[in-house]
């Protein structure tokens, strides 16, 4: 599956297009302002905001273009520092309620035997941008709902299962930690566990503002698979905003 130029960025602006009409006419208005209004502070105050509405739109767009359509999150080599050479043929992927990623990583791993799991609760995941993106991207036919803590795959079945872009939709550190429980049980002794996000630091703050707030900080992330008896094998930045965890058993 071949990924559009500007994909990524598209589909950012699909999923969430309410709060950048609010940015643009906000933008567009501050900067009628500037001319009209009376006085030189409120003349700075409108230039202020307008500053603020085109940093918001231009700087997070441009951010998630190079994120989405530009740097290697994507393309999947760093899955070669991941899994090391080892043979894949079970494979899990997780997501809620939004899948961009399992069929693209199925062409990848030509032959494998997937399962893929939707999570996606509507009573606790009630962000309209979900809606919005199950209606560009409504799950594959072969999505199996799933909730987060009891997953319709065998003890010991997977040798990897991702969480890619999705985990973070779990608010809690006891909803994350039972997510990993179950990835525990489902893979196999020297299996892998795949988390890739953006977290709560301070690239995805200038990035994104009080967006970042959705994303976990790294010092939550932690106790989520520790609590599940589970450690980090290897961790890694793919751009300065996404995070690869590889969590493993001990």
């Amino acid at each position: 599956m071949t990924r559009g130029r500007w994909q990524g960025m598209g589909s950012v602006v699909r999923f969430n297009w309410p709060f950048y009409l609010v940015a643009a006419v906000g933008f567009a208005c501050c900067i009628a302002g500037v001319f009209v209004a009376q006085g030189m502070w409120l003349r700075w105050g409108m230039l202020l905001m307008a500053a603020g509405s085109g940093y918001f739109i231009f700087v997070s767009l441009g951010v998630s273009h190079l994120i989405y359509d530009r740097s290697d999150l994507y393309r999947w080599r760093w899955l070669e520092r991941v899994l090391q050479g080892k043979d894949q043929k079970r494979l899990v992927f997780c997501h809620s309620g939004f899948d961009e990623a399992s069929q693209a990583l199925g062409e990848r791993f030509e032959g494998a035997e997937w399962r893929v799991l939707d999570h996606y609760d509507p009573v606790s995941m009630t962000e309209a941008s979900i809606g919005r993106a199950r209606k560009f991207y409504p799950p594959t036919q072969q999505t199996l709902a799933s909730g987060f803590g009891s997953w319709p795959v065998e003890d010991g079945w997977a040798d990897v299962v991702f969480g890619i872009l999705a985990i973070h939709e779990l608010r809690t550190v006891e909803e994350r930690g039972k997510w990993f429980a179950e990835a525990k049980r489902c893979i196999v002794p020297d299996g892998r566990i795949v988390i890739v996000e953006h977290v709560r630091d301070p690239a995805n703050f200038l990035a994104f503002g009080p967006g970042f707030l959705h994303f976990h900080s790294v010092e939550k992330w932690r106790p989520s698979w520790e609590m599940a008896g589970l450690r980090l094998v290897d961790g890694f930045r793919i751009t300065p905003w996404i995070r690869v965890f590889v969590i493993g058993k001990p």
